[in-house]
């Protein structure tokens, strides 16, 4: 979703056609792993609006997240909320139960938030997407750039500059040392492009 409001009508149409061919849904991201591992889990305020503006809304919906997962037995190991979507590695041990514990996220939060600012029936969520982590090498390049997320979104200078990462938590329990090797031993470089390819 992130490239697509930036194509043209033409390579829209040639992009859905792809997806078809390969039997995936036109627009919503496949789902078609479903073992138990760890895995990065993104959702995205739909058209990438900016709806968690501020901080307490951003700690009520990181609040929610970690409510509903550990309702369901999920392990979360890292996560960061941005102004208009967030990421989560998740050790998934029922990746049926995905969708349900989303929809309940983003319908309670959708709900208040819409009353809120009075904008009723307003689309707050996309639907969320998952990619299984692959080896160890890529769960720690997933973790690096969770944490390098609020950076490259421009939203601070520095990951330690923002509240809603479990940067923190790390930062508390291992130390600046042991994230500063990380970040040299697993780099985050591109990551993430292509992964549709």
């Amino acid at each position: 979703m992130y490239e697509y409001y930036k194509l043209s009508l033409q390579q829209r149409q040639e992009l859905v056609k792809q997806r078809l061919q390969r039997g995936f849904p036109p627009h919503s991201p496949p789902h078609p792993i479903n073992i138990k591992t760890f895995y990065l889990l993104t959702a995205a305020c739909y058209q990438h609006q900016s709806i968690l503006t501020t901080s307490s809304r951003r700690q009520q919906l990181l609040n929610l997240i970690f409510e509903e997962f550990m309702n369901h037995g999920f392990e979360i190991t890292a996560w960061v909320i941005l102004m208009n979507h967030y990421h989560l590695l998740v050790y998934v041990h029922d990746f049926k139960q995905l969708g349900s514990i989303f929809q309940k996220i983003h319908g309670s939060t959708s709900y208040q938030w819409n009353i809120e600012d009075k904008k009723r029936g307003r689309k707050v969520w996309y639907r969320f997407s998952d990619r299984a982590i692959r080896s160890e090498r890529h769960y720690y390049a997933t973790l690096n750039y969770i944490h390098y997320n609020p950076v490259k979104h421009d939203c601070v200078n520095s990951p330690y500059d923002w509240n809603e990462s479990s940067l923190h938590w790390y930062f508390k329990v291992y130390g600046r040392e042991w994230l500063r090797d990380g970040w040299v031993k697993y780099p985050v470089r591109d990551y993430g492009k292509g992964w549709d390819e």
